[in-house]
């Protein structure tokens, strides 16, 4: 089961990081108008090197989405952001939605 379409009342864009090179980080071509629900929220979160970083938005996207840490987001009002840590939430044979969440700077 996935989460209900209607939920997703956001569109964000997404450009998967892809690592980095000579001259910075490397994304993947951008992802538009995907289906999300953004909520700001400020919250304590541990990145993939072991810093502690403030998150200040979550996004709850389908649970298909490609959004490695690191890759970059445009939110509903414009602002960019980075994906801190993304967490993919699924319980087969449980009817509980599965989605993904991206947690971001």
């Amino acid at each position: 089961m996935r989460v209900p379409a209607y939920l997703l009342r956001h569109r964000v864009t997404v450009e998967p990081y892809l690592g980095d090179g000579a001259y910075g980080p490397q994304y993947g071509p951008p992802v538009t108008n995907v289906p999300a629900l953004v909520a700001a929220a400020n919250r304590m979160q541990r990145a993939a090197d072991g810093r502690e970083v403030l998150s200040t938005t979550t996004v709850i996207t389908a649970p298909d989405l490609n959004c490695p840490p690191g890759s970059r987001l445009t939110l509903p009002g414009g602002r960019t952001t980075t994906a801190i840590t993304t967490a993919d939430h699924s319980a087969p044979g449980l009817p509980v939605p599965a989605c993904t969440e991206v947690s971001c700077e």
